[in-house]
């Protein structure tokens, strides 16, 4: 189980599902439907959904392209953290809120992939999380004109790594939407 003693419970982290951000995404539609699945089901287990946004030159607080992509909102009570970089916990309140909320396991779907994704998983993995990578519900853009592979690829990649991650007293897995289980 997770590092931290006395944090029991899961949350499902929601990385960047926004209109600009999976506009051109690899199997948007599917990942976005899987991600309304999690969160429905989260939400009706009282698991805690967090929403990490990203806000920097190319996507500016409260413009369309910033907002969460439909069908996904918060919902009042759920918070939403601002990040600048790819690791959702750099200089945001992540940390703050998942300790208040006794988190210790995060159940992390969203986008990019190849970006903050993998930058979150291994950043709540290395700061002593449990991280649980939902497989069919994170996705990236088709960035191979710059010489990445073909973005199934760097999903089917990340989450076999994923699958192997290994550290003391934390736990990694990767696992399809419908194996996925909400318990506190």
């Amino acid at each position: 189980m997770a590092t931290f003693p006395n944090r029991p419970n899961p949350a499902l982290l929601v990385v960047d599902v926004q209109h600009d951000v999976v506009k051109a995404a690899h199997a948007r539609d599917a990942v976005i439907a899987n991600i309304v699945r999690l969160v429905d089901r989260a939400r009706r287990a009282n698991i805690a959904v967090i929403w990490v946004m990203q806000t920097d030159d190319d996507l500016s607080r409260g413009s369309d392209g910033w907002k969460l992509a439909a069908p996904l909102g918060a919902a009042d009570d759920e918070p939403v953290v601002e990040k600048a970089f790819g690791d959702a916990f750099e200089q945001t309140v992540l940390e703050d809120e998942l300790r208040q909320a006794g988190i210790g396991h995060l159940i992390i779907a969203g986008a990019q992939t190849d970006g903050c994704i993998r930058a979150t998983i291994h950043g709540a993995f290395v700061r002593g999380y449990d991280v649980t990578l939902v497989t069919d519900a994170h996705t990236t853009e088709d960035f191979t004109s710059y010489g990445a592979p073909s973005p199934d690829l760097v999903i089917a990649h990340t989450n076999l790594i994923w699958k192997y991650e290994t550290a003391p007293g934390r736990t990694a897995a990767a696992i399809p939407t419908a194996e996925v289980t909400f318990s506190g």
